[in-house]
């Protein structure tokens, strides 16, 4: 296929009967995963002439109904924005000023706006996956849903190839560079040789239950609130739905939380003298375990991994999403630029992007870990101290300018191009 040749295969569009698109035998960019950032990836190659195929193992459906974060950093935005990406964020967005921390019975708001000059928008991540979806349906690109045993091959060799098959049926496509893009669960990584990769990992004796509820929010901006019962969280999807979560054990089942019973938790550690939550059907929900990890690389020869296949941060600091639209970002310049025969960005992401991202995963611990109690410390004493020592560093965080600056600089976003 000739440099710049624009792949115009047709996408599987039909829900539930899918068909298998008319996938080239050869490409420039062959992308392992349909979620953000492999759509978000084919936009910036599609908008460059760059051919590219995006192989996804789960139905078109199943990619639509995932219900992940919510929250874009001004850099999203911006990156949205610069490529025409954003009429549905621009009408359905909710741009917010700052947030909310609460504790000891008291709420305090911490001004991005004023403190940065930047913002964040509530945008769930299902809804730009719709509208990242339904901009290559109408451009065309050749996307291949229930691609079953993806398999990146020779990413050392000048010219890897991915099979994969699709209805029972075995193909190959040889291409010029992989993004593994497929998530933690992906076969990208995995297919790193053990000497060549090493995870850095960390569990949090705790998970959120999260519930979408059809009931306009009670808050104008989010609400992190630290309880002795544990921390607590107001958010939205829109104007009429909220998004709430209470932190639990990550063992408990959500067979055992009744909607009476979580709407019991999120009054008590929501609560405020002269503010009233207001419930509504809960259409959802579920508990999530929170962890960190990290790879020591991103890339293996010819092969790149963006997003959650290369790390994770708990969801307190509002940066998974962020992060693999912050890591594609990087590497679809460094892929243009290869394209124009300088390889200097592609040899460089892994390090630029796990920079940016371990200044991501400290912040998103130092939240987690601010705001987190530790019910499982045996001691009552120790446990009694910790949690002082919490409200310590929010009343130092709340009555510092330079320490809510610090938190608006990195809540708002880092910059793409570190």
């Amino acid at each position: 296929m000739a440099a710049g040749e624009v792949v115009r295969a047709k996408l599987v569009t039909t829900i539930p009967t899918t068909r298998e698109a008319h996938v080239p035998a050869s490409t420039s960019v062959a992308i392992i995963g349909a979620g953000p950032a492999g759509l978000m990836l084919g936009h910036l190659l599609a908008q460059a002439g760059v051919p590219f195929v995006i192989l996804e193992a789960q139905p078109r459906e199943h990619v639509l109904g995932r219900i992940r974060a919510g929250v874009l950093e001004q850099g999203s935005v911006d990156l949205l924005a610069r490529h025409g990406l954003d009429a549905d964020l621009r009408e359905r967005g909710l741009t917010h000023h700052g947030i909310y921390l609460q504790y000891e019975g008291e709420r305090h708001h911490i001004d991005f706006l004023d403190l940065v000059g930047r913002t964040v928008t509530v945008y769930g991540q299902q809804a730009l996956v719709a509208h990242l979806l339904a901009e290559h349906d109408r451009i065309g690109s050749t996307i291949v849903f229930e691609a079953k045993e993806v398999q990146p091959t020779g990413v050392t060799d000048p010219r890897p190839t991915v099979t994969y098959t699709h209805d029972g049926v075995g193909h190959e496509i040889e291409c010029d560079l992989v993004v593994g893009a497929d998530g933690y669960h992906g076969i990208c990584r995995r297919s790193i040789p053990s000497g060549e990769i090493e995870v850095f990992e960390r569990s949090y004796p705790f998970g959120w239950l999260g519930i979408l509820a059809d009931v306009p929010p009670s808050t104008d901006d989010l609400i992190y609130a630290l309880h002795p019962e544990g921390f607590g969280m107001h958010s939205m999807r829109s104007l009429e739905v909220s998004r709430l979560y209470v932190q639990v054990a990550p063992d408990e089942s959500i067979d055992d939380w009744s909607d009476a019973r979580i709407w019991d938790a999120l009054h008590e550690r929501l609560g405020l003298e002269g503010w009233q939550l207001q419930e509504g059907p809960i259409t959802e929900k579920s508990i999530t375990p929170m962890r960190s990890f990290v790879t020591s690389t991103l890339q293996h020869g010819r092969m790149f991994l963006a997003g959650d296949a290369g790390h994770i941060v708990p969801p307190t600091g509002a940066k998974g999403l962020n992060s693999a639209l912050a890591d594609v970002a990087m590497l679809g310049q460094a892929i243009l630029d290869h394209r124009a025969g300088d390889d200097t960005g592609l040899a460089r992401y892994s390090e630029r992007a796990l920079a940016r991202q371990w200044k991501v995963q400290h912040f998103s611990q130092w939240m987690t870990e601010m705001l987190h109690v530790l019910h499982e410390v045996p001691d009552a004493s120790a446990r009694a101290f910790r949690y002082r020592s919490q409200v310590g560093q929010l009343d130092h965080l709340t009555g510092s300018v330079a320490a809510r600056r610090s938190l608006a600089e990195q809540y708002t976003g880092l910059p793409f191009t570190e």
